[in-house]
């Protein structure tokens, strides 16, 4: 499988999951533009070092997922200098956990418009595009939370549902124009999003930091082990591949039995 030639658009992609998938697809020839927040020496750090390591090009765009304009802008600008956004990734996504009688307004609106309504803006932004070229990979970072609830989670759980909607959506869309769209659902992977939540499961539940990784998080999966990024990673980039060219409209599980049960 090659992707040389190709312009990958990753959002979210300044650590953790995003990150992975980034250097999967530059591994695989795709000039990648990196997206998020971040101490902006560690973000140059992981944009040379995917430059010098796989031999692409590596733009960065400190785009505010929150903010439509800057989306849009982000696209445009990828088109511009790199030629395309061949491939979209919607990785972005933040957490907060809280009961609902709790759950302060701002957050709520602000997961909704990071972790789901970002997705909306650059599949807008970027879809003409690919349909100009005839070809295009479209991919969304779901969760477990796309299939099924937990509680404390309200505004994660309703923007993941509502990404696998989206996903289906936009697949049924695009089906005849050789785009694919399909989001993964990991279970929990070891990332700093999830290691950020455990000292608010712990307030929550009145658990401590073992019993949250043992009773809450790896409790969910009956591998009891955890999604690599890797692992995540090495889909993303099968689902670019001409093998996944009829693959569309999925929502593929990667929870390690979580939503078999």
């Amino acid at each position: 499988m090659s992707l040389t030639s190709k312009t990958a658009l990753v959002t979210g992609s300044t650590s953790g999951i995003g990150l992975g998938i980034a250097r999967a697809l530059a591994q695989q020839g795709a000039n990648v533009v990196l997206n998020g927040f971040g101490k902006p020496d560690a973000i140059e750090t992981e944009r040379a070092a995917i430059e010098s390591e796989f031999g692409v090009t590596a733009h960065y765009s400190a785009a505010d997922m929150t903010k439509p304009g800057e989306i849009a802008a982000m696209v445009a600008e990828a088109e511009q200098k790199l030629g395309a956004v061949d491939i979209l990734v919607n990785n972005a996504g933040i957490q907060y956990v809280s009961a609902i009688e709790e759950f302060p307004v701002e957050k709520w609106d602000q997961i909704i418009a990071i972790n789901l309504s970002s997705a909306f803006h650059t599949m807008r932004a970027a879809i003409p595009g690919m349909k100009s070229r005839g070809w295009g990979r479209i991919i969304n970072t779901a969760s477990a939370h796309s299939l099924v609830a937990s509680p404390y989670k309200s505004a994660y759980v309703a923007a993941k549902h509502g990404i696998a909607g989206l996903t289906k959506t936009a697949a049924l869309e695009l089906a005849t124009h050789k785009i694919t769209v399909n989001c993964i659902s990991p279970g929990y992977v070891w990332t700093p999003l999830v290691e950020a939540q455990i000292p608010d499961t712990m307030k929550a539940r009145g658990l401590t930091k073992e019993q949250v990784i043992d009773e809450v998080l790896l409790k969910a999966q009956p591998t009891k082990e955890f999604v690599t990024v890797e692992q995540v990673a090495a889909i993303a980039a099968f689902l670019c591949s001409d093998a996944a060219s009829q693959i569309t409209g999925t929502n593929l599980s990667v929870d390690g039995g979580w939503t078999a049960q």
